[in-house]
């Protein structure tokens, strides 16, 4: 039965926000954005310290650093604003209360408090294990406890989330199935619980043994299990950066997925199969044997990218169909040279879409075939990859998500559009090239880990790199890496400014409604495009051409890059 609740609806969109989903919305934004503001700044002095020619700090204090960023950023910025959007996508989307309230404001706090007391972990100076954190090395009890705490603090949050889903159900307040940004959600939901699950299974025991409680870890078992945490961590990303790119379609264009059967198919795969891509990251560890190996790499991972593709193509496919409906119809393009690409929110989506397919995408196969990982296995082309599939991909996205929250969900104008305007291509080029230059340094055979890629100072120290491509790529990277910070720091001017000192929108206020009655009479054209369109299954075929040609695009792309990265395994074969 509906009960009364506050509800507030916005009168420019036609979405209903719950009093309290709404509060905890805007302090996880928040609490992400500051976590991106402290990562950021840590980001500058590692780019300097990896130019080799500037070098700016010691190896201890690099390596602090760089555990913080990882953290930071891979964690605590990211699993933040996915809280946000989880809320968004089950309490505003489907117009419905949040479930358990007060549970949601513990799963908040613990979040918060675990962020800091593993920040304070690191930077008191003993817990310099980097994000992966292997044993045998080991951190303060704090660091390990702060993370349990983080983690438990979001798996909260995803009950809560799907309570909502509940609540929604047995209230009524939606008819049909749920639209599919909330499908992708449900997805980012579901991945989060097996990542969180992982986390514990082995955080719980490293940090009993930090204490003294437990006499040994095994490092490989340690890794095998970590990468299941670590790396599906990073698939909640996925699902829902994907999600997002449905929604900034939907709010922009209005656009219906082309076929919501497959894109839902897509979801589920990513459910079944996205977290075993964690296998690249084992794949040259000796005590895993190779009928794992081939499986994951193989037909698990093939799965996984099969996911990803479709998504690649119905989302540009679903705006071409809108535009080319609006009348931008003249050949192959006109309908992407017509879209707004002043709209920070569409160009955002899109950079981070083209670099999420063409830079993450394709390297990610790359390195997690079996054979073809092993020439750039623990070199500097891994974070080039994952800085394209995480930064560009989803935190790009999440920028773009933000400039439709700023005014609908804070109710304050956007502050500095004309620099909003320039934000996603500053960022998203400089990270394009940031990535890029990064995995060029590490296919020439660059480390990942050491803070000095000659090994200065060491018995084996190696000067083969100055003056060669390797010390210029890396040259290249750390000027894109500075020119992606300027766009990460016009995102916090313009976010915080605008949130803190933006001019407030005036809107109805909160009033005593019923579930089922907190929408608006009328939807307005936003909430309407995120409704599920049962009817459009499979309608949608090659109404798309353009996309079509791009996907085309895509694929030569791939196939070309993956049988040069053959030829630089060919090159080694001598060795054995």
């Amino acid at each position: 039965m509906a009960v009364n609740r506050n509800f507030r609806v916005c009168p420019s969109t036609g979405l209903s926000y719950h009093e309290p989903a709404e509060k905890l919305m805007r302090w996880n934004a928040v609490a992400a954005v500051v976590s991106l503001l402290v990562g950021g700044v840590l980001a500058v002095l590692i780019v300097l310290t990896r130019w080799q020619a500037v070098h700016l700090l010691p190896p201890d204090w690099f390596y602090l650093l760089l555990t913080a960023h990882g953290l930071d950023m891979l964690v605590f910025w990211i699993i933040f604003f996915e809280i946000a959007v989880l809320y968004f996508c089950a309490s505003t989307l489907l117009r419905c209360r949040l479930a358990a309230p007060n549970w949601a404001w513990a799963g908040f706090w613990l979040m918060i408090v675990g962020a800091l007391v593993n920040n304070v972990a690191v930077f008191r100076g003993d817990s310099s294990v980097m994000f992966t954190s292997y044993v045998p090395m080991g951190a303060h009890p704090a660091f390990y406890l702060g993370l349990i705490l983080f983690a438990v603090g979001a798996l909260i949050a995803c009950f809560v989330f799907l309570g909502t889903l509940a609540v929604a159900k047995s209230e009524k307040t939606y008819h049909g199935s749920v639209p599919l940004v909330t499908f992708g959600a449900i997805t980012a939901a579901i991945i989060a619980i097996f990542t969180i699950a992982s986390g514990a299974i082995i955080l719980i025991p490293t940090f009993l043994w930090s204490v003294g409680l437990i006499g040994h870890i095994d490092s490989l078992m340690y890794r095998t299990v970590w990468w299941a945490f670590g790396h599906s961590s990073q698939q909640i990303n996925v699902a829902a950066h994907v999600s997002v790119w449905y929604a900034i379609a939907a709010i922009v264009f209005g656009a219906k997925p082309m076929s919501e059967k497959v894109s839902r198919t897509a979801f589920l795969l990513y459910i079944l199969f996205l977290q075993l891509a964690s296998a690249h990251h084992l794949l040259a560890d000796p005590g895993l044997t190779s009928h794992w190996k081939i499986f994951n790499t193989s037909y698990a991972m093939y799965l996984a990218v099969l996911a990803s593709m479709v998504h690649g193509l119905t989302v540009p496919g679903a705006i071409e169909v809108a535009q080319r409906q609006k009348g931008y119809n003249k050949g192959l393009f006109e309908w992407l040279r017509k879209a707004p690409w002043g709209n920070p929110s569409f160009s955002a989506m899109f950079i981070s879409l083209i670099g999420f397919g063409f830079l993450g995408g394709i390297s990610g196969v790359m390195m997690g075939t079996e054979q073809l990982n092993l020439i750039i296995h623990n070199t500097i082309y891994v974070p080039g990859h994952f800085h394209a599939t995480v930064v560009i991909g989803t935190t790009l996205a999440f920028m773009g998500l933000t400039y439709f929250l700023i005014p609908t969900l804070f109710r304050r104008e956007l502050m500095f559009p004309g620099m909003a305007k320039w934000q996603p291509y500053v960022f998203g080029l400089g990270m394009a090239g940031f990535s890029l230059f990064m995995m060029g340094a590490g296919t020439l055979g660059v480390p990942r880990r050491h803070w000095d890629i000659t090994f200065a100072g060491n018995p084996l120290a190696y000067d083969g790199w100055a003056g060669g491509t390797a010390w210029l790529m890396i040259a290249a990277m750390a000027i894109c890496g500075l020119l992606a910070t300027v766009g990460g720091a016009m995102y916090l001017l313009i976010t915080v400014g605008s949130v803190f000192l933006g001019k407030r929108i005036a809107t109805p206020d909160f009033a005593y409604v019923k579930a089922r009655d907190g929408v608006a009479p009328t939807m307005k054209p936003v909430e309407v495009a995120f409704e599920a369109h049962g009817s459009n299954i499979g309608t949608a075929g090659f109404v798309a051409p353009g996309t079509f040609v791009l996907a085309l695009v895509f694929l030569l792309s791939f196939v070309l890059y993956y049988f040069v990265n053959w030829k630089y395994l060919s090159t080694v074969w001598p060795l054995s």
